[in-house]
C-alpha cells in the first residue's frame, strides 16, 4: 500500500511542475492529461504479466512446488520482454492517431505529443519495474518491492524540477526525468530477482507456452481493470472535447487531469492493499485453508473501508489544497473543487469492491473477477454515453459515482454466493492430495 501510494507521485509531481508552467500551466497540463491514460493503459500490461504470474506462483510455492514456481517466474520475465518490446513499437507508430482520437486540441496536441513520445521510449524500463515487482513481493520480500517503487518516486521527484526549469525543457523535461526514474527501479527490481536472496529466482529455459498462457488468463482480470479504467478515462476526455467544445472543452480537460490525480491517490493505494494481500490469499488457497483465506479477507475490508472513509473525508472536506497546488486560477479551483465532490461520493463502497475482484484473482478464480470487473465497467460507459447528453457535459462527472456505487453491491452479492462452494472444493481437493500421497 505504502509503495503504490509513493507512486502516485509519478504523476502528480510531473502535474504539478506542469501546471505550474509560467504563462502555459494550464494547458499544458491538460495535454498531459490526455497522455496519462494511455501511459497507464500500456503499463497494464505489466499487471497481465506480474498480477497473472504471482498468484500462481504463490499457489505453488503454498503446495511446496519450488520446480514449478521457477518455472513460472521465468516465463513471465521472457513473457513480459518481448511484450514490451513489442507495445513500445507499436505505441510509437500509433500515437499521434491515438492523442487526436481522444481528445487532443489543436492547443494541447503539441504539449501531448512532445510528452508521450519521450516517455513511449521508456516503456520497456517502465513494464519491466512494475510487473516483476509482483514476483519480489509474492516471496515475502515487501519490503524490497517498497523500495524499487520508493528509489523510482524519489528519482522523479527530484529530476523533475531540474530538467524542467533549470534545463528550460518543460514537459519534455518531465517525460525523461519520468523514464530514468522508471529506469531506476528496473534496475533494482531485476538485481534483486537474478540476486541470491529470494529463494526463488529468474532463470532462462523450460519455457511452456501453456504456462504462458495460464498466466496471462488469470491475469485477463486485473490487466482489463485497469485497462478499461483508462479506456473509459480517454473516453471522457474524448467526450468533454466534443460536448465542451472550444469554449469548456480544455478547461474541462484540465479540470478533469487534477480530479483523475485525486482518483489516483484513492485507488493505487486502495489497490495497493489487495493486491498485496493476494500472496495470502493464494498460498492459503493452494494449501487448502478456507479459515485462513476469510480471515484475510476480513482484515482486508476493514483496512480498505479506513482508508477509503479517510480519503472521503478529505476529498469532501479540503479538497482546495490538493487542487491549489496545480493551479491559482480561482475558475479552474472552484470548478474542479466541485467535481472531486461529486467523483469521489462512492470511493468508500468502492472498497468492497476491490476487496472481492482482486480476492477472486489472487486465488486463481479468474472468470469471476473479469464478470464483475466488466460488469462496472459497463456502468461507467453507460453512465458516460448518456449523462452529458441528457443533463449536459458538466454532470459528466456523476459517471464514477453510479458506477462505483451499482457494482460495489453486486460484487459483495456475488461474493457471498459463491465464495463457500469455491474455497470449500478446494479444501476437499486439498485432503485428498494428502491423503494420496500419504499412502
Amino acid at each position: 500500500m505504502l509503495a503504490q501510494f509513493v507512486s502516485v507521485f509519478y504523476s502528480i509531481v510531473d502535474r504539478m511542475y506542469i501546471g505550474n508552467i509560467p504563462g502555459t500551466g494550464e494547458i499544458a497540463l491538460a495535454g498531459v492529461g490526455i497522455c496519462g491514460p494511455i501511459v497507464t493503459l500500456i503499463s497494464s500490461v505489466a499487471f497481465l504479466v506480474g498480477v497473472g504470474g504471482s498468484p500462481l506462483m504463490s499457489i505453488r510455492l503454498g503446495e511446496k512446488n519450488e520446480r514449478a514456481a521457477r518455472q513460472i517466474l521465468g516465463n513471465c520475465f521472457l513473457l513480459l520482454t518481448v511484450l514490451s518490446v513489442m507495445i513500445t513499437i507499436l505505441s510509437l507508430l500509433v500515437k499521434e492517431k491515438l492523442l487526436m482520437w481522444f481528445g487532443a486540441s489543436e492547443a494541447t496536441f503539441p504539449y501531448a505529443n512532445a510528452y508521450i513520445t519521450i516517455y513511449l521510449s521508456g516503456t520497456v524500463f517502465a513494464l519491466l519495474a512494475t510487473g516483476m515487482n509482483q514476483f519480489i513481493i509474492c516471496q515475502g520480500f515487501a519490503k524490497a518491492g517498497m523500495k524499487s517503487v520508493l528509489l523510482g518516486a524519489v528519482c522523479n521527484i527530484v529530476l523533475d524540477p531540474v530538467f524542467m526549469f533549470l534545463f528550460g525543457m518543460g514537459v519534455q523535461g518531465a517525460a525523461i526525468a519520468t523514464v530514468l526514474s522508471q529506469m531506476a527501479s528496473c534496475v533494482y527490481v531485476l538485481k534483486f530477482l537474478f540476486g541470491d536472496k529470494p529463494p526463488i529466482r529468474i532463470t532462462f529455459g523450460h519455457y511452456d507456452w501453456q504456462v504462458m498462457k495460464r498466466v496471462m488468463v488469470l491475469g485477463l482480470s486485473p490487466f482489463l481493470i485497469i485497462a478499461f479504467d483508462n479506456i473509459l478515462i480517454l473516453s471522457l476526455n474524448a467526450l468533454i472535447q466534443h460536448y465542451g467544445g472550444e469554449s469548456q472543452g480544455d478547461m474541462l480537460l484540465t479540470c478533469m487531469t487534477i480530479v483523475q490525480s485525486f482518483m489516483l491517490m484513492v485507488t493505487m493505494p486502495l489497490g495497493g492493499i489487495t493486491n498485496g494481500t493476494q500472496t495470502i490469499l493464494g498460498y492459503n488457497f493452494g494449501a487448502g485453508r478456507p479459515d485462513r483465506i476469510k480471515k484475510a479477507e476480513f482484515h482486508i475490508v476493514i483496512l480498505g473501508l479506513a482508508f477509503t472513509t479517510v480519503m472521503f473525508i478529505l476529498a469532501h472536506t479540503v479538497p482546495q489544497y490538493f487542487v491549489r497546488i496545480f493551479t491559482r486560477n480561482e475558475a479552474y479551483v472552484d470548478l474542479t473543487v466541485w467535481a472531486i465532490k461529486i467523483y469521489t461520493m462512492s470511493i468508500v463502497p468502492l472498497a468492497l469492491q476491490y476487496v472481492v475482484v482482486d480476492g477472486f484473482t489472487g486465488m486463481g478464480i479468474a472468470k469471476a473477477a473479469i464478470s464483475l470487473s466488466m460488469f462496472r465497467k459497463v456502468i461507467f460507459l453507460g453512465g458516460a454515453a448518456l449523462i452529458p447528453a441528457w443533463f449536459g457535459i458538466r454532470n459528466i462527472f456523476y459517471t464514477e459515482p453510479v458506477s462505483d456505487f451499482i457494482s460495489a453491491i453486486v460484487s459483495v452479492a456475488v461474493y457471498f454466493l459463491v465464495i463457500d462452494k469455491l474455497i470449500g472444493g478446494k479444501e476437499k481437493l486439498t485432503v485428498k492430495i494428502r491423503c494420496t500421497r500419504r499412502v
